[in-house]
């Protein structure tokens, strides 16, 4: 059996254009990994059940490991290395380490764009299986409705109470911010308040 005719796949990763000639079954983790050089997208179960390679797609989480990177033609992918824009971490990041949101690190990076995905989600009024009135006007991120938004990522090491405690911590503090441009740091001022809020 030959090899797949390969097909030219733009993209723009973490803010640069990239062109990747491509076979058509390649994933968009491989592509990532692989060809990019972005290691920071993990490859954990490869078959969509550990979110350890959760990216941004448009800002939506997505697994990258159940996606062809075909299909992802001109669209905008963020991963771990992207977030905050060189300027710095993203208050998810800074808020992972100070609740101790990770022991060994394997899952943490698809735990953070997941939960950036996650909260914008929640920002637009999107419910959940936790979620309790379906027809209110906002919903109570609650520790429940986190663990449930989370629920698709996985850490063998059992951190899940330092991580909801940063998705509490950061949501609290910055509400709104977070998930609405996952390339751009959380503004100044709004990175101040929060700062202090958690000092």
């Amino acid at each position: 059996m030959g090899r797949q005719p390969v097909v030219e796949v733009r993209m723009r990763v973490n803010g640069v254009m990239e062109s990747l000639d491509l076979e058509p079954r390649v994933s968009l983790l491989d592509a990532l990994r692989e060809r990019l050089g972005l290691t920071g997208t993990k490859k954990g179960c490869n078959q969509g059940a550990c979110g350890a390679c959760t990216v941004l797609a448009d800002g939506e989480r997505i697994n990258s490991c159940l996606a062809l990177a075909v299909q992802y033609d001109g669209r905008e992918i963020t991963t771990i290395e992207g977030l905050g824009g060189g300027e710095g971490a993203h208050p998810l990041q800074s808020a992972f380490v100070r609740n101790d949101g990770f022991q060994c690190g394997y899952c943490t990076s698809g735990q953070i764009c997941s939960a950036i995905g996650m909260l914008a989600e929640h920002g637009a009024g999107a419910p959940s299986a936790a979620t309790e009135h379906l027809s209110a006007d906002t919903i109570e991120l609650s520790d429940a409705e986190i663990r449930e938004r989370m629920s698709g990522n996985l850490c063998r090491c059992g951190a899940y109470n330092g991580i909801v405690g940063a998705i509490r911590e950061v949501a609290a503090a910055v509400p709104g911010e977070v998930g609405r441009d996952a390339m751009e740091p959380v503004t100044e001022p709004a990175m101040e308040t929060a700062m202090e809020t958690v000092r």
